[in-house]
C-alpha cells in the first residue's frame, strides 16, 4: 500500500516538468477555487457542495480510451464509499453533452458526473492530459493528482487512497 503511494508521488514528481500547467491551475497542496459544475447525470452543483468529506475528482472524455477503461472501477469505488468516507465525481471535458451522457448511461455509471463546456474546470484542475484524477481533502486542498488510468477499486488502491485522505 505504501509502495503505491510512493509510486504515485514519484510519478507526479517526475512528470511535473513534462506537463505544462494549465491557465489558472490549482496545484497540489493548494485549495480548489469555487466553480459551478454543470450536471450531466445530476443537477448543477458547486465544488463547495462537496466540502466536509474528501473528494475524488476524475476528469474524462467519452472518446478517451484510458478514461473509458477506468470508469467501471470508479463506479465500484463510488458504490462502496460515496457519501460515506469520501465522494467520487466525474467531469467530462472536450466532449459533447449527448455523447458523454450516452456513454455513462451505456455502462451504467451512477456517481455524479458533470460536463465542462467552457473548459473552466480543465484549467482549474490542470487537465492538460486526461485521464486525470485528483484526491482532495474535506477542506478542498488538493492532495494528489494521478495521471492515467488506474484500477480504483483494487484493495491496494483503496488502501493508498485511505492513506492520502486520512
Amino acid at each position: 500500500m505504501r509502495s503505491f503511494c510512493f509510486l504515485m508521488i514519484a510519478w507526479s514528481a517526475l512528470t511535473a516538468n513534462f506537463f505544462a500547467a494549465t491557465p489558472g491551475e490549482v496545484g497540489v497542496s493548494s485549495y480548489l477555487r469555487e466553480a459551478t459544475l454543470q450536471g450531466l447525470n445530476t443537477e448543477t452543483k458547486k465544488l463547495s457542495d462537496f466540502r466536509s468529506k474528501p473528494l475524488i475528482i476524475n476528469i474524462w472524455a467519452n472518446w478517451c480510451g484510458p478514461c473509458r477503461a477506468e470508469m467501471g472501477s470508479l463506479e465500484r469505488l463510488a458504490k462502496r464509499f460515496n457519501g460515506n468516507e469520501f465522494n467520487v465525481i466525474g467531469i467530462s471535458t472536450y466532449d459533447y453533452r449527448d455523447a458523454a451522457l450516452g456513454f455513462i448511461k451505456s455502462i451504467e455509471i451512477n456517481f455524479d458526473n458533470f460536463i465542462d463546456h467552457k473548459l473552466e474546470l480543465e484549467h482549474i484542475l490542470g487537465a492538460d492530459t486526461i485521464s486525470l484524477t485528483l484526491l482532495v481533502d474535506a477542506d478542498g486542498q488538493v492532495l494528489q493528482k494521478a495521471r492515467g488510468a488506474y484500477e480504483w477499486s483494487s484493495p491496494k488502491t483503496i488502501d493508498a487512497i485511505a492513506d492520502f485522505l486520512t
